[in-house]
């Protein structure tokens, strides 16, 4: 394959910026002797939040700063003994340590990369791995109703049958594959969610749908019958907060925003509740397994969005405001 000489990037110039440039660089070059795949970027998709990330989690080796994490593309190398072949179609959510993949060529490894889902676009593969693999792990591996995260479903429906679950944010890109995901294996989904959401969290596998605008968690979880087994947050902050009453004494409160504990009310109190905080590790088995269930129809991306790289602006704007109806996605095929 006949490569380009250079390729377009999205950067962000520092870790205290939160601006964007579009520029022109040299296509990355995997390491020799390592697990490193070139893979053309058919499409990406940002992560809320992510422009934040360097200057609060730095990376461990300084590294150009390209947004991201979420990719599917074309391999276009291979190293000797890959699983992967030239022309195969991947997708992944590509590991922080390395840059992003808003760029026309990427570097992604075996333990990420998985082949992409039959019958979907590009931009809907783009939607799919960093949050369906925090969802993953979170229900099969940290709310610790079943302990491995090997992905065996059955297993897992027997673990989680007669299982409450409050999701928070349920209609937003996590939100949506944990209320998936939690239905399949048997359990009982509330989700939070706007008003204009309701439908749209029903029809993803939610028994009880709350208006966060119009509904209290601490009066909703007070009431007779409404204590859940593990509540699953996706926001953070105030509806974090909030959620903590709904839990029953032994039950779980697990966030992927930040530690349940730094807003655990100071009048809660309840019992042998554990708390748990987790930021997702791209995982090429889970990703996998997430495959199956996407081509079984078991489950589905949701696509709010998509934009050609150029109208970075807009498409950062529009996660930014924090109303989005499913992912993000910037499809480098596309011309403004």
């Amino acid at each position: 394959m006949s490569l380009p000489k250079t390729m377009r990037s999205l950067l962000q110039p520092s870790a205290t910026s939160t601006d964007l440039t579009l520029t022109t660089s040299p296509l990355p070059t995997p390491e020799r002797n390592s697990t490193e795949h070139l893979i053309r970027v058919h499409a990406c998709a940002p992560c809320a939040g992510e422009l934040l990330w360097p200057k609060n989690f730095p990376p461990t080796k300084p590294r150009e700063l390209i947004p991201c994490p979420d990719i599917a593309g074309t391999v276009v190398s291979a190293p000797e003994g890959s699983p992967f072949r030239e022309g195969d179609e991947v997708y992944a959510r590509t590991n922080y340590i390395r840059p992003g993949n808003a760029r026309d060529y990427t570097i992604g490894v075996t333990e990420e990369l998985a082949l992409r889902p039959k019958g979907l676009s590009w931009a809907q593969s783009a939607a799919i791995p960093v949050s369906s693999e925090t969802a993953w792990q979170a229900l099969f591996i940290h709310a610790g109703i079943v302990g491995d995260g090997a992905g065996d479903i059955i297993a897992a429906r027997e673990a989680w049958k007669g299982k409450r679950v409050l999701v928070t944010a349920a209609s937003g890109g996590v939100g949506m594959w944990v209320t998936q995901l939690a239905n399949l294996l048997g359990a009982t989904v509330i989700g939070t969610c706007g008003s204009n959401n309701v439908s749209l969290v029903r029809s993803l596998g939610a028994g009880e749908v709350l208006n966060y605008r119009e509904t209290s968690l601490r009066e909703w979880g007070a009431r007779p019958g409404n204590k859940v087994d593990v509540v699953i947050d996706c926001i953070g902050r105030k509806s974090l907060e909030d959620a903590w009453w709904t839990v029953r004494d032994g039950g779980v409160v697990l966030s992927i925003f930040q530690p349940p504990r730094q807003v655990r009310p100071e009048d809660y109190k309840g019992e042998g509740v554990r708390d748990v905080f987790f930021v997702m590790v791209p995982n090429r088995k889970h990703l996998e397994e997430i495959t199956k269930l996407v081509e079984q129809g078991n489950c589905r991306p949701i696509v709010d969005s998509i934009w050609p790289l150029e109208q970075f602006q807009a498409a950062f704007k529009r996660l930014d405001d924090g109303h989005a109806r499913g992912k993000i996605v910037l499809d480098l095929s596309l011309t403004q």
